[in-house]
């Protein structure tokens, strides 16, 4: 999961788009996910509102057409989802991915990734090199084919032709997207025995022509390709130009496993944070499955595996899978090395593929009666660990994001594969296939129970009609689409909120302590939580794979705790709930994060609000002269109504954190250290990660 800023006023979050790499709250996490240092505005009043009546003179001056990489400027958002953490890591993805084609074509068998002292990154890669020839006609004719690819948006070698027979970068947007978004950019190409190399300034404007500077034997190698870009403050004001270290090397990781014995390197040269990681797995996605299931306990030592291909279609397929004792389900699907967060027909194929094989299975060795219903596709699937990864080379991506694989014909492919290869491996792994039938069977069980639970739920509090929980003070408005749920950690600070809040559109919900830790516990035992009860009540739309993200009653879920490391943990179990049993939710955008101030000071007459110990330190390097002793809020109950409304709740003045999810394995991954059972590991996580960690209040 990670954070992205919604900026005071903003109704609906930033533009869409991809998003930055899985992380975890403020108070064990990477920095990624802690909370932004940016100072409350000390004049936080309600934005004025201005008419939207245009002039009524409207002609062709009218019409502005923005020339080259303007655009990119004008609207970042569109092209890399954010101007905060997340689309500034998205410039690397899009350089680095450029260089995992090269790998997948067969062509690179080295990445390096290089965080440069001065706040720069450098991309360099053994591929072909990217073309330096003159463009051979049209407007771009004489220019280096490289200029061409830096310089126009959708141009690239992903077309058609025989450059690519599959790649993950698709629009050809990337490259030209970075050099846009950067401060200035430096390509360097080793090719035909010479090293090339051309400058950009700000804004991807070329600084010289594609040159000439020496020979690839001084070079020690013969090709490759190397891209050194630094961004541009202006675009990345709200969080700043700083690359995490943690975020990176996740991403990196991931491509390792997908890309079986691809060698990456992640070098960090800033001072104080020097360290060289390299990632090389000759198990490819085996070794992705172990690497998940080590936070988790193995149900047996074993990894399915298989692959195949399709000529024809041009299809292939690599999956993995292994099943552990919890109770989550962990199937995380690639297309070309794109992680697809809402699946798409390679995971259908798969899913169905499973069910079918594993209820013929247990029929066909008895272990399940005759009388006895077939195991439903949650049952099998609970505690599974899998990777679907598919190549293919027309691929169908529903919008810029790539989150959902449209290709049919991946479907039938996977589904057919899938039903003999697993078959086989049951066969021939008899014990194994016997702990999985039987996991599934106490799955099913589970399952009863749980429905017993709901039933009662809904007996008892009308989950399914209008009653609601006594504490939620609801709104009066019946649209989701501008309702907003505010989850209070404690009655005092609920008290305050219920005051502050805009009764049409906001409705508060107080909750007593920590929730429980959904991580550890199966859906019928959940359901006996009275403060997950009110959850489940107060949003709507189920619970579980029942979920119906449509149904939910507010389409904005925002958590309101303590700025402090106890708020952190409520934060952390809310998060989880979310993601394990609500994670449509997050797929639509609808969860986020308040951000209370944790200190405050006045300057002459007038009260100002500070978020965090970075910003109280900005603040006094602003005003070495100020002299107050800055009050600590250390508690929501501590803050009048007008006070929580005016830095916290108002629409017009507060800043929120929109939970997303990019790369979900990684996700599913820490969730599972931080909230499972093994403390070492836990701990492991979080001396290695405290050195990126920007907020962390003790």
């Amino acid at each position: 999961m990670s954070l992205t800023d919604t900026p005071p006023g903003s109704p609906t979050g930033p533009e869409p788009g991809p998003t930055a790499p899985a992380a975890v709250p403020a108070a064990v996490a990477p920095p990624a996910i802690a909370m932004p240092t940016v100072a409350m505005p000390a004049d936080a009043k309600p934005i004025s509102r201005v008419s939207n009546k245009g002039s009524s003179d409207y002609s062709a001056k009218d019409i502005q057409v923005l020339e080259g990489l303007d655009p990119v400027r004008k609207r970042p958002g569109m092209y890399i989802g954010s101007t905060g953490l997340a689309g500034l890591h998205h410039l690397i993805w899009e350089v680095v991915d450029n260089s995992v084609d090269e790998a997948m074509a067969g062509f690179a068998t080295k990445i390096t990734v290089i965080l440069l002292t001065d706040g720069g990154c450098r991309v360099d890669d053994d591929g072909r090199g990217i073309p330096v020839d003159p463009y051979p006609s049209g407007p771009h004719k004489g220019k280096s084919a490289a200029e061409v690819v830096l310089t126009v948006l959708h141009a690239g070698g992903k077309f058609g032709g025989e450059g690519y027979k599959v790649s993950g970068g698709l629009h050809g947007v990337g490259v030209s997207v970075v050099n846009a978004l950067s401060e200035k950019l430096i390509i360097e190409v080793d090719l035909n025995g010479h090293h090339y190399r051309q400058n950009y300034a700000k804004g991807g404007k070329p600084q010289d022509k594609m040159s000439i500077v020496g020979e690839t034997s001084a070079r020690g190698r013969t090709r490759g390709t190397s891209i050194s870009f630094w961004p541009d403050a202006g675009i990345f004001q709200a969080e700043g130009t700083e690359f995490v270290a943690r975020t990176v090397l996740e991403r990196l990781q991931t491509m390792a496993f997908l890309n079986k014995g691809l060698e990456i390197v992640f070098v960090d040269e800033r001072e104080g944070r020097q360290q060289t990681v390299t990632y090389q797995y000759k198990g490819g996605i085996v070794d992705f499955v172990k690497h998940l299931n080590t936070s988790k306990e193995p149900l047996f030592t074993k990894v399915a595996y298989y692959e195949d291909s399709d000529d024809a279609e041009g299809m292939t397929l690599d999956i993995a899978l292994q099943w552990n004792t919890g109770y989550y389900e962990g199937i995380h699907g690639y297309a070309n090395g794109i992680s697809t967060t809402e699946g798409g027909m390679h995971v259908e194929g798969f899913k169905t593929a499973l069910t079918s094989v594993m209820n013929k299975y247990a029929r066909a060795k008895n272990l399940l009666k005759e009388k006895e219903d077939n195991l439903l596709g949650e049952d099998i699937r609970e505690g599974i660990t899998a990777i679907v990864s598919v190549k293919l080379r027309e691929p169908q991506f529903e919008g810029q994001t790539k989150a959902k694989l449209g290709n049919v014909p991946m479907r039938s492919f996977v589904q057919k594969a899938t039903n003999e290869r697993l078959a086989e491996w049951l066969e021939e792994n008899p014990a194994e296939a016997n702990r999985i039938v039987k996991k599934g069977i106490a799955a099913a069980q589970a399952r009863l129970a749980a429905k017993n639970a709901r039933n009662a739920i809904r007996r008892k509090t009308a989950l399914a009609g209008a009653g609601m929980p006594d504490k939620l003070k609801d709104c009066s408005s019946g649209n989701p689409d501008e309702s907003e749920l505010f989850i209070v950690e404690g009655d005092s600070a609920g008290g305050s909120a219920v005051n502050a809040r805009d009764p049409r559109t906001q409705a508060i919900l107080p909750i007593r302590g920590k929730i429980l830790n959904v991580e550890r516990a199966r859906l019928d035992k959940m359901l006996k939580n009275l403060e997950v009860q009110s959850l489940i009540t107060a949003i709507g739309g189920g619970v579980g794979d029942e979920f119906n993200a449509d149904k939910a009653r507010y389409h904005k879920i925002i958590i309101l705790a303590d700025a402090d490391v106890d708020g952190s943990h409520i934060r952390t179990l809310l998060l989880t709930f979310f993601f394990r049993q609500m994670r449509p939710m997050i797929d639509a955008g609808f969860i986020y994060i308040a951000q209370p101030p944790l200190f405050s000071t006045e300057v002459g007459k007038e009260k100002t609000y500070l978020k965090d110990e970075a910003a109280r330190q900005r603040f006094l390097d602003e005003r070495p002269n100020h002299k107050k002793e800055f009050q600590r809020l250390k508690g929501l109950g501590e803050m009048d109504w007008e006070e929580l409304k005016g830095t916290t709740m108002d629409a017009a003045s507060r800043t929120l954190l929109q939970v997303t999810i990019e790369e979900a394995a990684t996700a599913d991954d820490i969730v599972s250290i931080l909230m499972g059972e093994d403390v070492e590991q836990r701990k492991h996580f979080i001396q290695t990660n405290a050195k990126d960690v920007r907020f962390l209040d003790i």
